[in-house]
């Protein structure tokens, strides 16, 4: 048996998510689909974060065990060519699994439970109209955002917190306390890049982050008023969720022990020369 893990980059655009539904329009379905007929068997995967309709990524992390005997090259180029355009392989690696003993699962990986940390973007356009280039890929803000009190008022979130303030009701995590390690943003003529490293993100906790943001930026709210919200614990008192089109899953970190080939999503090179 061998375990194998898959890097994967998709538009979310035409996807109902990432958790397979019966209706079969979800990126794990499509993927499973793929790999089925390509090893010729079924396999069942294991990704390292769900992400919602309309959320794309940039390096998706998944595992999955065969008994199929293939390279990882052959993995990548094989899979590919049952893939849609808006799926892709960026690479596959076999990692060792654990000797059968009372220690085998601190010694496994997991494309989830071995992740030490996520990172996420949003592309925002700031402008009066929005851009038809670049629907489903950002979101949009009309009136002009002031970069600095936004940049202050996130100070506030570095740290271990309690995040209930932008949690979805539908959050099924054990408990809303997250480290955040790091938020930028940064400005590129009319687009705008939040990005936000965390041990580990609650649902719908970036786009939830970034609406409130956008409020103080917009000037409907003052910089320490974020703070308020995070202290006060309600959701309610939070902005919106802000739209899914501009939410990119980047990077999930992993103990360099895995080897995994992983490419530097985080950095944003493509868009930043």
């Amino acid at each position: 048996m061998k375990r194998i893990v898959l890097g994967l980059e998709y538009d979310g655009a035409p996807w109902q998510g990432w958790q397979t539904q019966p209706h079969g329009q979800t990126v794990q379905d499509r993927l499973q689909s793929a790999l089925a007929q390509f090893a010729q068997t079924p396999i069942a995967l294991h990704c390292a974060g769900r992400t919602d309709t309309g959320v794309h990524a940039i390096e998706q992390v998944v595992h999955f065990d065969t008994e199929v005997e293939r390279d990882c090259a052959s993995w990548v180029r094989g899979v590919n060519s049952f893939l849609p355009p808006s799926i892709a392989l960026r690479w596959a690696s076999e990692v060792a699994l654990p000797a059968h003993n009372d220690d085998a699962s601190e010694q496994e990986f997991h494309a989830r439970f071995a992740a030490r940390g996520r990172t996420y973007h949003y592309l925002l356009v700031n402008r009066p109209v929005r851009s038809p280039l670049l629907v489903g890929k950002a979101g949009w803000a009309f009136r002009p955002l002031a970069i600095e009190p936004m940049r202050s008022a996130a100070a506030c979130l570095i740290g271990s917190h309690d995040f209930s303030a932008f949690r979805s009701a539908q959050c099924q995590a054990k408990t809303p306390v997250k480290t955040m390690y790091d938020i930028q943003i940064r400005q590129q003529g009319e687009l705008l890049i939040f990005t936000l490293h965390a041990s580990a993100f609650l649902h719908h906790m970036v786009r939830n982050i970034v609406g409130s943001l956008v409020q103080i930026g917009s000037g409907k709210m003052p910089a320490d008023w974020l703070q308020e919200v995070l202290l006060g614990r309600d959701r309610a008192a939070a902005a919106p969720t802000f739209m899914p089109d501009g939410l990119y899953l980047a990077k999930i970190d992993y103990d360099p022990k895995w080897q995994l080939p992983q490419q530097d999503g985080a950095s944003l090179a493509w868009l930043f020369p």
